[in-house]
């Protein structure tokens, strides 16, 4: 069995370990099964109907629409868990804290969900470091990519450069004008080429793929007619560092959020306390940060 790729979590071993380090990223199959995934897929719809709370930027739902036309209307939401109980249980799932405790410490606390619905026509995202946009002080950070429909090329699965996370730095970000991302910017993959060094990561439904925050990942437009990427997206970090995040300036700027879900082991600063600071938005069809400098 390659050691990128996993159907038993009995299998987890060293060798998952070194090679997520190594290469930046671990794919575990068919981590969920159908039953879990057809919940997260109706508790999806329900968020995005309105019916499980406030979310920012939700349109206000038309009853004669159908939850095909009410869902390609969107990209994404942010912080799904604040408002659905299901999507905080699979936030704190314990196969995922399991792998977590293993690539990234014995004690992990989550800071973010999304779900994303990569409707038929719809971009994709850059080339991007995760740490850019959520940084941590001891580059922990770690993605959590669940995928709640088959993902392949033709429907803007994720791509990634295996090995880019080792050189630690946070990369210049360029101007982009093409038409396959919803981001007036990428990063810059020098000395990596996108045609040489990136490989995509084709997943069933219901497997997870693991990603390093330095890691270079993005995706492309959904190139179907009929056929959705939907995808649940943690981050988590070690429960050892402090979170430096303002969340792009939606927050007072902070030496440590503690908006945090702990996931496992202990929470060394739970004498701060725990805050609820950050609320579900919708997430814009075009983003703009390009990075001074």
């Amino acid at each position: 069995m390659d050691s990128n790729s996993l159907t038993n979590l009995n299998d987890f071993s060293k060798d998952n370990v070194k090679f997520y380090h190594e290469q930046g990223f671990l794919v575990l199959e068919d981590m969920f099964t159908q039953d879990e995934i057809n919940a997260l897929k109706e508790e999806t719809m329900a968020i995005f109907k309105g019916d499980r709370g406030a979310v920012e930027g939700l349109l206000q739902t038309d009853q004669n629409l159908t939850d095909e036309e009410i869902i390609k209307q969107y990209v994404a939401i942010h912080f799904p868990h604040k408002i659905s109980n299901i999507i905080l249980d699979y936030v704190k799932d314990k196969k995922l804290a399991m792998v977590l405790s293993k690539i990234i410490s014995p004690n992990v606390k989550c800071m973010q969900s999304m779900l994303f619905t990569k409707a038929p026509g719809k971009k994709g995202q850059s080339w991007h470091q995760d740490e850019f946009f959520i940084p941590t002080r001891d580059k922990s950070l770690t993605g959590a990519w669940i995928a709640l429909d088959k993902a392949t090329v033709e429907n803007g699965c994720l791509w990634v450069i295996p090995g880019s996370h080792k050189q630690g730095f946070i990369r210049k970000r360029i101007p982009y004008t093409g038409n396959q991302y919803g981001d007036t910017d990428v990063c810059d993959l020098y000395p990596y080429s996108e045609k040489h060094d990136a490989i995509p990561v084709e997943v069933s439904e219901g497997s997870v793929v693991f990603f390093n925050g330095y890691l270079l990942h993005s995706s492309l437009q959904n190139k179907t007619k009929s056929k959705y990427r939907r995808a649940l997206v943690n981050h988590y970090m070690s429960a050892e560092s402090m979170l430096p995040w303002s969340l792009d300036g939606r927050l007072e700027p902070t030496k440590d959020l503690r908006d945090v879900v702990m996931i496992c082991g202990e929470d060394y600063y739970h004498h701060k306390g725990l805050k609820d600071l950050v609320y579900p938005f919708v997430r814009p069809d075009v983003i703009d940060r390009i990075q001074d400098g």
